[in-house]
Parts: structure tokens; sequence; C-alpha cells
């Protein structure tokens, strides 16, 4: 896996007119051969990156990406990229944050419904990590804000909206492979649109004992 940030300066996000999370997701998507057919991509197949949007200052903007492929060189901005070490990935305990859209089935209709305050998110979060991600947390000591809901319109389409928080943490890895696919492959819905990237930092096997 390789872990690239791109930096935009403030002419860079105008003459990408980068405006939202389509925008965004657009210029991204720019940035790597596309490798799956159209059946594929029907089919749910990962596009083998993912994306978070940390934001930035009246300097410009920087992108996190991690991808299975090298990037291809940018039309704006810069691109510092470095493969991730085997042995990154084989920690017990991290320091975590990641961007998701919190959604859940309802029984009845069957349609996803967000789930919209940050108690709600922190069980959310907690029942699905250990049997979907590979990591165990403390729904207590997890840190959730609420971010504004995305909303854009893509060719005339209906305005797709995506419900919005960040949580973040210390995990404990229980399930390294599972762990690892996670990381590599992004937790939750919406990945496509700079959610569901986990940017862990390693910890001291004896933290938080």
């Amino acid at each position: 896996m390789i872990a690239t940030i791109l930096t935009l300066s403030r002419k860079d996000v105008n003459a990408l007119r980068i405006t939202d999370s389509y925008s965004l997701h657009r210029v991204v998507y720019s940035l790597f051969e596309d490798v799956r057919s159209e059946a594929e991509k029907r089919s749910s197949v990962p596009s083998g990156f993912l994306f978070a949007d940390k934001g930035g200052d009246a300097k410009g903007r920087q992108i996190l990406i991690l991808s299975d492929r090298p990037p291809l060189p940018p039309a704006h901005g810069e691109l510092v990229s470095r493969p991730v070490p085997e042995e990154f990935l084989q920690h017990r305990f991290y320091k975590f944050e990641v961007t998701l859209n919190p959604t859940r089935k309802e029984n009845k209709s069957g349609r996803r419904i967000p789930i919209k305050t940050r108690e709600e998110v922190a069980a959310w979060f907690g029942s699905k990590s250990l049997e979907s991600w590979g990591f165990s947390v403390d729904p207590a000591r997890l840190d959730v804000r609420m971010l504004p809901v995305m909303q854009f319109s893509k060719q005339g389409d209906r305005p797709v909206t995506h419900g919005a928080a960040s949580v973040s943490g210390m995990l404990r890895v229980e399930n390294r492979d599972l762990f690892i696919e996670s990381f590599r492959k992004g937790i939750g819905r919406g990945r496509a649109f700079g959610f569901g990237l986990l940017q862990i930092e390693p910890l001291k096997d004896d933290s938080n004992h």
C-alpha cells in the first residue's frame, strides 16, 4: 500500500473547481488509472484507493490518500508518496481517526437511515468494530464529532446526501487479518466520497491498560 498527501494551494482548488464532495471525488479519481471493468464497478469491487479531506486554511488544503498502486502526476497540486511498511500494521494498539457516513438499516423498509447523534454513533461504532473491522474500542472513550451533511448533485441527477461524523480514540487489534483488510479497503459506506479511511498511529503495547 502507498500513503500519499496531495497538497492543493488556493489557486489549485480554484483551477480544479473543488466546491463539494463530488468535485473532490473527481479530482482524486483522476490520479489513478481505472483498472475496473463496468461489471466490477456495478458489483462494488473496490477502486483500490481511499481518501480523506483534511481541510486547510488560507494557504491551501491537504488530502490523504491510501492506494494499492502509485498515483499519476497531478494536473495541479503537489504529491508526496511513500510505501506503508508491513510492520506498521503489526502493532496491537493504535490511536485512530476516521470520517464515516454512519447509517443503519430500517427493519421494515430495509432503507438506510442516517445516525444523527454522537451517542448513537459511538454505540454503532462500538457494536460493529470487532465483528466487522477486527478491532475493539471502548465506546465511552470515543471522541465523536458530528460534521455538516455533505450534499451534491451530478449531471442532473437527484441530490445525493451523506451524513458525516468523525470518530477518534484508541483501538486494540483483535483479528489481525480483518484489521489489515479494514485499513486497506476502508470501513463503512461512502468510501468513494472520502469516508472510511482509517488514519492510524501505533501506540506502545502497554498504552491505556
